[in-house]
C-alpha cells in the first residue's frame, strides 16, 4: 500500500501506453454507424414517493440501436431547460431503484443515471439493459467479453451507448446541450473518460478512481477484480496475451484522456487495490483540458467517497449553473 512517502514517486510515473494509430479512425466509424439510429430519449414517468425529484425511466437507442435503460431525474420545482450531469455506475452494478442516487437532481441538475449493458446483478440495484450481442470465449465477468478483437470487445458497445446517452439527453427539453457534465466513480469513471473524449463540448467532468486506465500496468499492478479477469483469462490463453492487449489498446482511458478537452477533477485513493492510483495519475497526465488531482492518502477504492464529491458538486456548480458559456481555465497544480 502506498503512503503520502510514496507521492513524489507516483507523480514521476508516465505510462508506457502507445495508442494504436488508427485509433481515431475505429472509433469514428463506430460512432457513425450508432448514429444511424435517432438520438430520441423516451421517457416515462415513475411513480414515487418523493415531494421534490420527479423519476423517469428513460430508454434510448446505443449501439446496434439496442435500448438501453436509465433514469432521468429531475428537481420538481424547475424552468426551463436544466444545466445536466451525466452519471455511469461500477462494475456489475445497474442503474438502482428509482429512489436511489438522488445528489445531483437535489443539486438543481437534470440528471440522467445509464444502465451498463449486460450488468446490473451483482450489486448495488439491477439493470435494466441486456446485451444481445454473444461473445468467444471469456473468464467470468464481463472485462474479457469479446476480448479477441476490438470490433466485438463489450466495452465497443458500452462507450458507444454511453456517447448516445449525452447525445440522446442533448435532444431533451430538459436538459441545455450547452451545459452538461459526465461523471463516474470506477468503471462510472473510466466510462466518463471515454466519453469525454470522444464527446465534444462538455462543460465539466469528473472520474473517481477510473477504471480501464493504463490497463497493462494495471494488471501488473494488482491481482483484484475486475482485473483478476484478465489475468485469469490470460493465465489459460497464454498465446494471446499480444493480441488482447492490441484489442485493450483500442479501449484505455490514456487516449481518451488526451483527446478530452473539458475541465475535469480526477481522485484516487493511496490504498486504492482494485484501480491503482498511478494508472489514475496516468490518465490524469494525458488529460489535454484543464484539471485538478486529489489524492486521498488513507482511502482506497471510494477514492475520498462523499467528501470528494462535495469537490464535485462546488466544481460542476461553478461551471453549469451559467447559461452562457466562458470557458474555465482550471488551475492544474497538484494537490494530495
Amino acid at each position: 500500500m502506498l503512503t503520502e512517502d510514496d507521492v513524489p514517486e507516483l507523480w514521476a510515473y508516465r505510462s508506457a501506453y502507445r495508442e494504436p494509430a488508427d485509433f481515431d479512425a475505429f472509433w469514428k466509424d463506430t460512432l457513425e454507424a450508432a448514429r444511424d439510429h435517432e438520438p430520441r430519449l423516451e421517457l416515462t414517468p415513475v411513480d414515487t414517493d418523493l415531494e421534490t425529484v420527479d423519476v423517469y425511466d428513460a430508454v434510448f437507442p446505443g449501439f446496434g440501436g439496442h435500448p438501453v435503460h436509465g433514469w432521468l431525474r429531475l428537481p420538481r420545482h424547475r424552468s426551463g431547460p436544466l444545466p445536466a450531469v451525466v452519471q455511469f455506475h461500477g462494475y456489475g452494478s445497474g442503474r438502482g431503484a428509482p429512489v436511489e442516487d438522488l445528489l445531483w437532481a437535489s443539486a438543481g441538475y437534470a440528471h440522467l443515471l445509464v444502465d451498463t449493458r449486460g450488468q446490473g446483478g451483482a450489486w448495488a440495484g439491477g439493470g435494466a439493459t441486456a446485451d444481445p450481442v454473444g461473445s468467444g470465449p471469456s473468464h467470468p465477468g464481463f472485462l474479457t467479453r469479446g476480448i479477441e478483437d476490438r470490433d466485438t470487445y463489450v466495452y465497443r458497445r458500452v462507450f458507444t451507448d454511453a456517447v448516445r446517452a449525452v447525445e440522446a439527453l442533448r435532444t431533451s427539453p430538459h436538459a441545455d446541450p450547452d451545459r452538461v457534465a459526465v461523471t463516474g466513480p470506477s468503471q462510472g469513471g473510466g466510462i466518463a473518460l471515454a466519453v469525454a473524449g470522444l464527446v465534444p463540448g462538455l462543460r465539466a467532468a469528473h472520474f473517481q478512481a477510473p477504471f480501464l486506465c493504463d490497463i497493462r500496468q494495471a494488471a501488473r499492478l494488482t491481482g483484484e477484480q475486475p482485473y483478476a479477469e484478465l489475468i485469469g483469462y490470460l493465465g489459460a490463453r497464454r498465446d494471446r496475451v499480444e493480441q488482447t492487449f492490441r484489442t485493450l489498446g483500442y479501449f484505455d482511458g490514456l487516449a481518451f484522456a488526451r483527446r478530452a478537452t473539458a475541465p475535469a477533477w480526477f481522485s484516487a485513493g493511496l490504498r486504492d487495490e482494485v484501480c491503482p492510483p498511478a494508472t489514475t495519475l496516468a490518465a490524469y497526465h494525458r488529460y489535454g483540458g484543464p484539471k485538478q488531482m486529489r489524492l486521498w492518502e488513507f482511502n482506497g477504492h471510494d477514492a475520498g467517497g462523499p467528501e470528494d464529491l462535495v469537490i464535485a458538486l462546488s466544481a460542476f456548480r461553478a461551471l453549469l449553473k451559467t447559461s452562457s458559456h466562458h470557458p474555465h481555465q482550471q488551475s492544474r497544480k497538484k494537490e494530495s
